[in-house]
């Protein structure tokens, strides 16, 4: 019989942290406190961040917790969108709040992300947040990074002393994730190599890897030959291609998953691995708000 690789279940492992989630959760109440609230700011109609903002909402309110969608058009200025960021950091009844990327061309991410309160941060975007990870400090880490540290964790996979490599190195999942798997604590321990787009040999270091985490947005771009027999392969892409089916598409990751989990130990899919994950650490990161972890 052929071997594959085992399947980690980033849906199921969601749907237990959501669970935990919404007992701690209905705990707080009980005690007649008010239950954690999480807003989201989204400017404009991407179709994609509507979605996404839609199923943060569905989940929060799935644990008992409030959530508020703050929306505007488009032509929003920069002044405007800061002026409502200074009312959310102000609001004492919202515990955590996100900002949704992308914004518009004309409006300046930095200036944005800088000016969120860091202990409302739950994305875990704000340099205060990155900077307190980066030297071992609580604060929120954002979402995908902590969601594939959870996984792992509940996969009992070993990271110490292995050899990880992280394909990409965007501020949200790759470098966050180098520094987070580098970390003396688990899972991490581990020797860590960051490859992007100009990095050479790509394929010959991709397969020393142990754990490989594919984070370069590139469709089906891993392919078997370069993945090491028995690996830990997380794949964070998720892409749509034309498929002869009802919705002429399907959605794929970074990884070409048939071929790949013929020679991986343990492989998430796509889509049902990392996605689910994020938002379940978002509201993992909201509840911290509330009770005022790190802050």
């Amino acid at each position: 019989m052929e071997k594959t690789a085992t399947l980690i279940d980033g849906k199921k492992t969601a749907q237990q942290i959501r669970n935990e989630i919404k007992a701690e959760v209905a705990t707080i109440v009980d005690k007649h406190e008010k239950g954690p609230h999480l807003a989201a700011i989204i400017v404009g109609d991407d179709p994609a961040s509507q979605t996404y903002v839609a199923s943060k909402e569905r989940a929060a309110k799935s644990v008992g917790m409030t959530s508020s969608t703050y929306r505007y058009p488009e032509e929003t200025t920069e002044e405007e969108l800061l002026s409502a960021i200074d009312f959310l950091n102000n609001d004492s009844e919202i515990d955590g709040f996100i900002v949704q990327l992308p914004l518009p061309a004309h409006i300046n991410v930095d200036k944005v992300i800088d000016r969120i309160d860091p202990s409302k941060d739950v994305d875990g975007f704000h340099p205060v947040n990155v900077g307190k990870m980066a030297i071992g400090q609580p604060a929120y880490v954002s979402a995908t990074p902590a969601g594939i540290l959870e996984l792992l964790k509940r996969y009992k996979i070993e990271t110490e002393g292995k050899h990880c490599v992280v394909l990409g190195r965007s501020n949200i999942v790759g470098s966050p994730l180098s520094i987070l798997m580098a970390k003396k604590a688990y899972p991490g321990n581990a020797t860590v190599t960051v490859c992007h787009s100009k990095t050479q040999n790509l394929a010959g270091i991709t397969k020393t890897a142990d754990i490989l985490i594919c984070a370069i947005g590139s469709p089906q771009f891993v392919k078997a030959g370069m993945v090491k027999e028995g690996a830990v392969v997380i794949d964070v892409g998720i892409h749509r291609i034309s498929a002869d089916n009802e919705k002429g598409y399907r959605l794929v990751g970074d990884v070409a998953f048939d071929e790949v989990a013929k020679k991986a130990a343990y492989i998430t899919p796509v889509p049902g691995g990392v996605g689910p994950m994020t938002i379940a650490m978002l509201l993992k990161n909201t509840l911290s708000a509330a009770k005022k972890e790190f802050y």
